[in-house]
């Protein structure tokens, strides 16, 4: 693959053995595990992986990095792969082991990998993923600021998110234009959220984000396609002031509005 269109995938390679180290110790591998790592590129991350850890099966897209990363780690079972598109839910615990996902995401399709990997969360132990920042930042986000969104709820109703590490520029050839991040995510026992409101959820909660300087009820009246005067007795009665707006609400709170919207 032409290094332009490397480029164009958001694809800077890890180069910094530190960081990598770093990286690896947030879901410190053993024998015992099977860690997926999505884009291995260069390898700095794979080596480091595949010196401490059990299983290792690597997600790449690019077929001209597959060749070089097989020669150098046969070890390595190196997959041809689209991440977004991976089914991490057909994941096997080992006996005695946990499944660990770690990755340096490629900033121009980031969002969708963590999508799939929290709809995957009850096959995954511990995942450590490299994001830009500022994604990064939203998906560790508490209540109350602009930072906190859509993101941000659906990711912590399903898991623990820790913003980890932070990696300048540097860290990375070539130097990518922003700074970049790692979150640790551990995901929950039980969700946040009921099965059965799950699909709902996510509309109400990308509704009320979806217009957020405006007040919940207004929001979710024209997201949803509901009545303004339902929207507004649905928040009175989940206990929601609604004169709030979306950012400001807990992830219960959401829950609550959502049993009522349902």
């Amino acid at each position: 693959m032409p290094a332009g269109k490397r480029r164009a995938l958001g694809q800077h390679f890890l180069r910094d053995p530190g960081i990598a180290r770093a990286i690896v110790d947030l879901v410190a591998p053993t024998e015992r595990d099977l860690v997926v790592e999505i884009g291995p590129g260069e390898g700095a991350l794979t080596v480091e992986l595949a010196r401490r850890g059990g299983r290792l099966i690597a997600l790449e897209v690019d077929p001209g990095l597959i060749e070089s990363l097989r020669r150098r780690l046969p070890q390595v079972e190196v997959q041809h792969a689209d991440a977004r598109g991976w089914d991490y839910g057909g994941l096997i615990r080992p006996v005695g082991g946990r499944v660990l996902v770690v990755g340096n995401l490629p900033y121009s399709v980031s969002k969708p990998i963590v999508t799939a990997l929290q709809a995957a969360r009850g096959s995954i132990d511990v995942m450590a993923l490299m994001l830009q920042r500022e994604v990064a930042e939203r998906l560790a986000a508490p209540p109350g600021g602009k930072v906190y969104g859509a993101l941000s709820v659906l990711t912590q109703a399903g898991c623990e998110v820790e913003l980890a590490l932070r990696v300048p520029p540097g860290a990375f050839r070539p130097p990518p234009q922003v700074d970049s991040a790692v979150v640790r995510l551990r995901p929950r026992l039980e969700s946040q959220v009921p099965a059965a409101l799950e699909g709902r959820f996510r509309e109400v909660v990308r509704a009320a984000f979806g217009r957020r300087r405006k007040t919940l009820p207004n929001a979710l009246s024209e997201g949803l396609g509901m009545p303004l005067g339902q929207t507004r007795e649905a928040t009175a009665q989940s206990g929601v002031d609604p004169g709030r707006r979306a950012e400001t609400l807990t992830i219960e709170e959401f829950v609550a509005l959502t049993a009522r919207l349902s």
